[in-house]
């Protein structure tokens, strides 16, 4: 995950000679932290700092677990981290189990400014209010409209031995997360991760772990108009309100609100990897 908050202190490295790697299977990759002189530090350090995946031309194989291995000093620590490829290979594994489905019902958003006023009447109709929706002679009321949101959900099927509590742990990080880059046939900046669910029936190896993957799409515009305010940049998951002030309407002999300001605000804090998810991200 990214964010522009302040990494956390201390030094991570990676200790090539150690890593270990069986090819298109697993891998052990050998850290060394420097200048932290408690577990949780370094465990901030590990979760900023080590991928959730690596690739080759040929394979990725995915974070399965991290572990402190040794305190090697005061302030340094040798950690592990632990990769594998899924019981399944991508695109295979789709057919005949998992399962796709998606609506576009939309949501809910509660807006104060028209796309364009296409209609003014009566004596005190105002042409200044620039788009303003339901001003009372002192605030702007606004309206709820249906907003584009694309909502689906992935059903997959995976081992036991894939479904580790590092993974259940990236799940739950990734929760509540926007996509860092392309995904799924949307922008970075365009899918909310909503979670997952999972469920295993059974003790026995081949029993399988069913985790369902939910989403929600929203398009990033960016020539977006507010009244005289025009090329406004949004993403999909950043929100846009509108600043209004008090104009005096010479025509109408009166006050109105005309907006004067339009912010866009990032509500989600965290940027996420989906490509540790495992399942894909075409």
């Amino acid at each position: 995950m990214s964010d522009t908050a302040t990494a956390p202190a201390g030094a991570l490295a990676e200790l090539f000679d150690d890593r270990r790697e069986v090819i298109d299977k697993s891998a052990e990759v050998h850290y060394l932290a420097t200048g932290v002189d408690d577990e949780a530090a370094v465990r901030a350090l590990a979760d900023d700092g080590i991928p959730g995946s690596i690739a080759s031309d040929a394979y990725t194989l995915y974070l399965r677990e991290v572990e402190i291995e040794e305190r090697v000093n005061e302030t340094s620590w040798k950690i592990v981290a632990r990769y594998r490829k899924p019981s399944w290979s991508w695109p295979e594994h789709l057919s005949p189990d998992s399962r796709f489905a998606f609506d576009t019902g939309g949501g809910t958003q509660h807006i104060t400014q028209s796309v364009a006023t296409v209609g003014r009447y009566g004596p005190k109709a105002s042409a200044k209010l620039g788009g303003a929706i339901g001003f009372d002679g002192k605030n702007v009321k606004g309206c709820d409209i249906v907003v584009p949101v694309y909502n689906f959900h992935e059903v997959h099927y995976f081992s036991d031995d894939d479904v580790t509590a590092a993974y259940k742990h990236t799940l739950f990080e990734l929760t509540g997360t926007v996509n860092d880059d392309d995904f799924k046939g949307f922008s970075a900046g365009e899918v909310l991760f909503r979670g997952a669910s999972g469920s295993r029936q059974g003790d026995d190896p081949s029993d399988l772990w069913e985790i369902t993957y939910r989403f929600a799409a929203s398009p990033n515009e960016d020539d977006l108009e507010v009244g005289d305010i025009s090329g406004i940049e949004k993403e999909g998951w950043q929100y846009l309100w509108v600043q209004y002030a008090d104009e005096a309407d010479d025509d109408t002999q009166q006050l109105v609100k005309k907006p004067v300001a339009a912010y866009v605000e990032k509500v989600y804090r965290y940027y996420g990897d989906f490509s540790a998810l495992g399942i894909g991200v075409a």
